[in-house]
């Protein structure tokens, strides 16, 4: 995989264009990939499961983080942990 150093001008791209996905790993690292098409998978019962429990945290999570006391004691502790009230 080439590796790419950007200019200051364009340090961070994230995002879809086209059919491209631009993300950044956890070392920081750029990586392009092509969409996947997952228009043909059949879930199983238990990947819809997990797919409806997730979907479920990710509600909840919004919610509290929502709420501006619950989000401050969850930014607090992400600093200390250095990572993110989301992640939490």
């Amino acid at each position: 995989m080439p590796k790419v150093k950007l200019v200051p001008i364009l340090e961070e791209v994230h995002g879809t264009m086209y059919d491209l996905v631009f993300k950044k790993t956890a070392k920081g690292e750029m990586i392009v990939t092509k969409k996947p098409d997952m228009s043909k998978v059949k879930w199983s019962k238990a990947q819809e499961a997990q797919r409806q429990h997730m979907g479920q945290a990710i509600t909840l999570t919004k919610l509290a983080l929502a709420n501006p006391k619950v989000r401050a004691r969850y930014e607090r502790k992400a600093k200390k942990e250095g990572r993110r009230a989301w992640n939490l």
